[in-house]
């Protein structure tokens, strides 16, 4: 309800502020940083998906522009950041946001000519599975570096940033109260008022997009590490099964 109330009046308002090279693509300025400039796609993907049901005239004024928009971010963006972009496509791509054609051109515009490198949790499985079908030894587990990595990673989750926890308790009540827009007064205060509204709009986005890549990545360890288990008790059944037999033969 939020978005909607902000962005009605021009339903691609929005894209002219965070334009890449003009006024109908949306990722800020040509010269705002990579980092931003996923924010501003961060918001995007907020704007669409809050308002898919409620107002979804938003999610087909986004589709015009938002291939180059993705096209845009990769090109100047490195691996890390095109990850991040990948969640979001993915999440577009699970919840049917746009369609199959659409898709394709975000696919492209991402990943251009080569196949993205996306490791579904049934791929994790298969690879884990070979890994365990080899394994010579139980204290040789496979992606056992991949955990680790996975984990430390998790260190630096949204979820635990008490830095922004703080930014956003600390919010003005102006951006939580639509009733304070009839304090508006002239046109200097109504400006003061749209930049606190972009702040935490960009901040909210910002955060947003980072929990959204936490619960994917949170979805995916518990599935390797599900499956790291599974293997690394079939390896322990398979060694005390070798020790039966072994024990059979000295009796």
């Amino acid at each position: 309800a939020t978005h909607s109330r902000a962005c009605r009046p021009c339903p691609c308002g929005s894209f002219t502020t965070v334009n890449t090279r003009g006024p109908s693509s949306p990722c800020g300025s040509g010269s705002s940083k990579p980092n931003r400039k996923l924010t501003f796609l961060y918001l995007a993907n907020d704007v669409i998906q809050n308002s898919k049901r409620k107002g979804p005239e938003f999610t087909k004024d986004f589709a015009p522009v938002i291939v180059e928009a993705f096209k845009h971010v990769s090109s100047e963006t490195d691996e890390s950041c095109k990850k991040h972009l990948g969640r979001v496509l993915s999440i577009w791509e699970e919840r049917s946001v746009y369609e199959n054609d659409v898709l394709e051109q975000l696919k492209q515009a991402l990943y251009g000519d080569k196949k993205p490198r996306k490791r579904t949790y049934e791929q994790i499985k298969v690879d884990e599975n070979e890994n365990c079908s080899s394994l010579g030894s139980p204290s040789e587990p496979p992606q056992t570096l991949d955990l680790v990595r996975a984990l430390q990673d998790l260190e630096n989750a949204a979820s635990g940033d008490a830095a922004v926890h703080q930014r956003i308790a600390s919010l003005p009540v102006e951006v939580q109260e639509v009733s304070l827009l009839d304090k508006i007064t002239d046109k200097e205060s109504g400006e003061r008022l749209s930049k606190m509204v972009e702040d935490a709009c960009m901040l909210l986005a910002d955060y947003n997009g980072r929990l959204a890549a936490e619960i994917d990545d949170r979805k995916q360890l518990t599935r390797m590490l599900a499956d790291f288990l599974r293997c690394q008790k079939e390896a322990l059944a398979e060694k005390e099964h070798k020790l039966e037999v072994r024990n059979l033969f000295l009796l």
